[in-house]
């Protein structure tokens, strides 16, 4: 044990950690001037002490006086009874040293850090006043009883105010199993390999949305990986449709402006567009970082698999209209807007769209997305109600796959009806469910409980706790109430009550399970308090155009394969399934027209023939670029 020293005059300190090895120990001396050693024989003799002979005084001595030290005591330390009877002679006055009693924690200096920095009081009060206390710290949850702790104990003491306005939490980086990382376990990330293999992007994408910043995050390569190929692949093929069709047209948007758009789906993605802006600045205002990052996934996500969906022919207009322009433009709006919104989040891939997209164009724009201002909100293109309708299509569109996928049904098969709980929704967007779920009819006002079995039981991990005894009259009850309106309430978060003798009971979404199926011949699926049916039945009418649909997607798929371009010709060739044939005869010119084929034909002699299956059908394909 090594202790610390002063001099109780002037206040000289020399101290050491209490891991120095007697040698060490001698030689921290020397350069410090002080005359001093106080290590003697022990029962434990450490290596060093080994080295210099077995950890005998006598030699321990010899090699102090071998280099100069003067030894003015040796005396064994085990303990404060012993080393506070040791005095040293300061070597600056010459006056006693003893060893101080009172030794404050090491976290004090980190704790006085928001005034210790600018050495205030003696210096820099308007500095220290203009900075403290700090806007925003951060540091991990273990910091809990440390830096955050002095930080708040000293600040108040002193200031009496906190020392920070703001505080994230980080929580612990976990590997990918959500074991703690240690040498042992050799379960640690290299992160060299890990940006190598996913890049600096994902991996901070990841610690922004895979979990609040405050609880464990899982860390491994697949886990970056999936982030991967979420957010950032999303927003880089939005990006790489836009400078395909953008290079085959030749269009600069600086040409345009000015152009003002009058289509619906234009106007609902600028505006979304700026409440996406309004609502991220805002989070990032309140260091609500994870929420933040969520939306601006969110919002890529429909502009991917909604915007882009739905407006993709308007780009594959063979002339440049005032309808193709303002899918340009728009797009191309959403686009820089959008990076520089990302640009905090994921620095490298929105600089280098920015680069394309911007600078390549506009010799005079900031020369990095990190250059730029926050963009502007145009309240005036904010349209809530417009919001609202669209974001109601969506839902009833992502529940009609779902319930699509419920019954196996691929969308390029068209189906006859589809039912909808809701009473209301405007033509426009009743046309948009009906193109994009691929159906001939859609019924508004639907009474579900014709189409729908409803089964409700009791959770029983959860209500049987806490009412064991009284299961089988809960069960009785849940049969006689009506079993759509009890799955309804409950699956919008709201309660029911029953009685069982003196007993009132509370039924939620947490102690019943609830399972809705469509009946026989539909497919149902539902959320909140909108529920849609798909009439499951396929005519020998749709199946056809199912069939043409599939072939369709086979051939779009075999020209992305072969590497052609979007705008070439091709020969189509087809042989095999004498009932798919007569399909696409029957139906030639709709697909010459949709794969750009000069001519289709059948029963040729090929060796590169692609065999694939629709529906059970094969049908050999082959095509050719002309």
């Amino acid at each position: 044990m090594l202790a610390n020293y002063e001099c109780d005059l002037h206040g000289h300190t020399n101290r050491s950690d209490g891991n120095d090895s007697p040698v060490e120990y001698i030689r921290h001396a020397v350069h410090r001037g002080v005359k001093i050693l106080a290590i003697t024989d022990h029962d434990i003799v450490p290596p060093e002490m080994i080295e210099l002979g077995g950890g005998k005084r006598q030699e321990i001595t010899a090699y102090a006086k071998g280099i100069g030290v003067e030894l003015l005591r040796g005396i064994e330390i085990s303990c404060e009874t012993y080393i506070d009877d040791v005095h040293l002679k300061c070597p600056h006055c010459g006056k006693e040293m003893t060893r101080a009693k009172e030794v404050i924690d090491c976290w004090f200096d980190s704790g006085s850090m928001p005034f210790a920095q600018w050495h205030y009081p003696f210096e820099n009060e308007d500095m220290f006043k203009n900075n403290f206390p700090a806007g925003f710290i951060s540091e991990a949850v273990d910091q809990t009883r440390g830096w955050f702790y002095t930080l708040m104990a000293i600040g108040t003491a002193l200031f009496n105010k906190s020392p920070f306005e703001n505080c994230i939490v980080l929580g612990h980086v976990l590997d990918e199993h959500g074991q703690k990382m240690s040498k042992s376990k050799k379960n640690g990330v290299d992160p060299m390999v890990l940006l190598d293999s996913v890049g600096a992007d994902a991996t901070r994408w990841h610690f922004y949305t895979c979990s609040s910043p405050w609880l464990p995050t899982r860390l491994g390569i697949k886990n970056v990986q999936e982030t991967q190929r979420g957010f950032l692949s999303t927003l880089w093929n939005v990006y790489s449709f836009y400078v395909l069709y953008a290079e085959i047209d030749q269009f600069n948007p600086l040409q345009y402006a000015s152009f003002k758009t009058e289509n619906i789906m234009d106007k609902w993605i600028i505006s979304k567009l700026n409440t996406l802006v309004k609502e991220v600045d805002d989070k990032l205002a309140h260091y609500d970082i994870t929420s933040a990052a969520l939306q601006i996934e969110g919002f890529t996500d429909e502009l991917s698999n909604w915007y882009v969906r739905r407006n993709r022919e308007r780009f594959w207009s063979e002339n440049l209209t005032d309808d193709k322009i303002g899918a340009y433009v728009t797009l191309y709006k959403v686009l820089t807007t959008l990076i520089k919104v990302a640009a905090p989040f994921v620095p490298f891939m929105t600089d280098e769209i920015y680069q394309n997209l911007v600078v390549g164009l506009d010799k005079n724009a900031p020369e990095s997305v990190h250059l730029c201002l926050w963009p502007e909100v145009d309240e005036n293109a904010i349209n809530k109600e417009l919001e609202k309708e669209m974001d109601l299509a969506y839902k009833i569109v992502k529940l009609g796959r779902s319930a699509r996928n419920s019954a196996n049904i691929k969308n390029r098969q068209p189906l006859s009806e589809m039912l909808i709980s809701i009473d209301n929704l405007p033509q426009y967007y009743e046309d948009i469910v009906k193109e994009e779920l691929n159906v001939k009819k859609v019924e508004l006002g639907a009474e579900m409980s014709k189409y729908v079995d409803f089964e409700i039981k009791p959770n029983l991990p959860v209500l049987g706790k806490e009412y064991g005894k009284l299961i089988p009259q809960i069960r009785t009850k849940l049969a006689e109430m009506n079993q759509m309106d009890l799955a309804t309430k409950v699956k919008n978060g709201k309660s029911e009550y029953i009685e069982i003798g003196d007993t009132q009971i509370e039924l939620t979404a947490d102690n019943l399970l609830v399972t809705m199926q469509g009946k026989e011949g539909f497919a149902f699926s539902g959320e909140g308090e909108i529920g849609v049916i798909l009439e499951t039945t396929i005519t020998p009418e749709l199946r056809k155009e199912g069939y043409v649909r599939e072939v369709l997607s086979k051939v779009q798929n075999m020209r992305k394969d072969k590497g052609f371009e979007v705008l070439d010709n091709i020969n189509l060739y087809v042989a095999g399934s004498e009932e798919l044939e007569a399909v696409i005869k029957e139906n030639e010119e709709l697909i010459k027209h949709d794969t750009l084929a000069k001519k289709v034909v059948y029963h040729e002699e090929r060796d590169n023939y692609t065999t694939t299956n629709i529906n059970g059908n094969n049908l050999d394909i082959d095509i050719e670029k002309v």
